[in-house]
């Protein structure tokens, strides 16, 4: 994951369509850290609802865009919500997945590109922590087992834990330590050091397939996947201050572009948001985890600090949140694998997996979060009808 920007942004978040209130103004909004983050009004819903007939063009490349089909539910999801999704769906500048999941009381699915495949960045790390997690449920591997990391183990971009290990040479962690760096902070190395002692990314791929958890792939860990992302080979160097950046930089443009182009058109680490929504919801219900993993790993989520101002920002007070953000590598004007997934509790008790993946915009930091907030505003909204 690509660490966020603190910088100060001013914006002004224009909502159209039939959504009634039809102009917002947005202020003074920090990248992903302030307290104040922007929040759009509590959506109404329109006194009349018909489902739109079409959807924007998708981004070029050769995998095509899914039409939206009908799907089977126990329950029907509350009349508006899905159109009033969709109108700043297709407002929105870019290609955006949506899904949102009701886990308890209707199992409903709803959302827009729900079957195409997004960079997931680190949101992948929720696999691998489960992945984790199901092998202490067997007796392979313990809570506090120690994992050594070498310098030679560091990884790229944001990784806190990197100072530690460059200052004493090599540190020891306990599976539960990288457990909560990887998702509370999204450590790059404390991930990667838990990938390797689970078994690599074939551990990872064989819990997905495992427990069926669908159309959700795995790449080959933070180094291969960002250097490859940019047009470069990993070398164990770029691990170490900003080679990395240096070495990108060097890159020819339209070499760099191809590279991120390809992985556009066909993410390694992609996943479908219909698919991390019902993996979600079997989390939540036991069905993936042991019931003590499942209440760890859960509560880990609970104190995710990366994206306070994304998802979480539009959770309405009294209302409980736990989350996984991911952030894709930027060639101006375009940023990619803006992401945030996460389960909402509503007061009486109702969950809620809620999905935003932006695999590529040119939209601002502020205008994507201000999107994000919109959604999970919108769901909170609409249950209390």
């Amino acid at each position: 994951m690509v660490s966020n920007s603190s910088q100060r942004t001013r914006f002004g978040y224009k909502l159209g369509g039939r959504i009634a209130a039809s102009v917002c103004l947005l202020s003074l909004v920090s990248a992903c850290v302030a307290p104040d983050a922007p929040i759009l009004p509590a959506p109404k819903p329109p006194t009349q609802v018909s489902r739109p007939s079409t959807a924007p063009t998708p981004a070029p490349g050769p995998r095509p865009a899914m039409p939206e089909v009908a799907r089977p539910s126990v329950g029907r999801p509350p009349d508006g919500l899905e159109n009033l999704l969709h109108e700043q769906w297709r407002l929105f500048p870019g290609k955006t997945g949506v899904a949102v999941m009701r886990i308890d009381g209707g199992d409903w699915v709803i959302g827009r590109r729900l079957d195409e495949l997004f960079p997931q960045q680190s949101v992948s790390k929720a696999w691998v922590a489960m992945t984790v997690l199901d092998q202490v449920d067997q007796g392979k591997l313990k809570l506090d087992q120690k994992v050594r990391i070498t310098i030679d183990d560091l990884a790229v971009f944001h990784q806190p834990i990197r100072e530690r290990v460059i200052a004493n040479g090599q540190i020891e962690e306990s599976v539960l330590s990288l457990l909560e760096q990887a998702i509370t902070a999204s450590d790059n190395t404390a991930n990667d050091s838990l990938l390797r002692t689970a078994g690599g990314p074939q551990a990872v791929r064989a819990f997905i397939a495992k427990k069926r958890l669908g159309a959700i792939r795995f790449g080959p860990g933070e180094r291969a996947l960002q250097s490859g992302i940019a047009g470069l080979e990993w070398k164990q160097e770029y691990a170490i201050g900003r080679r990395f950046y240096v070495a990108r930089d060097a890159i020819p443009l339209p070499a760099r572009k191809a590279a991120l182009d390809r992985y556009l058109a066909d993410p390694v680490d992609g996943a479908s948001p219909e698919a991390i929504v019902r993996a979600l919801a079997k989390l939540a219900k036991g069905e993936l985890l042991s019931a003590a993993s499942t209440r760890l790993l859960l509560d880990i989520m609970s104190r995710t600090s990366s994206g306070p101002n994304r998802l979480k920002a539009g959770v309405p007070a009294g209302w409980r949140f736990l989350h996984k953000t991911g952030t894709g590598q930027i060639l101006s004007p375009v940023s990619t694998g803006y992401n945030d997934i996460g389960i909402m509790t509503a007061p009486d008790g109702t969950r809620y997996a809620v999905v935003v993946m932006m695999g590529s915009t040119t939209s601002s930091i502020p205008e994507r979060m201000a999107f994000m907030q919109f959604v999970s505003r919108s769901v909170a909204t609409y249950h209390q009808r």
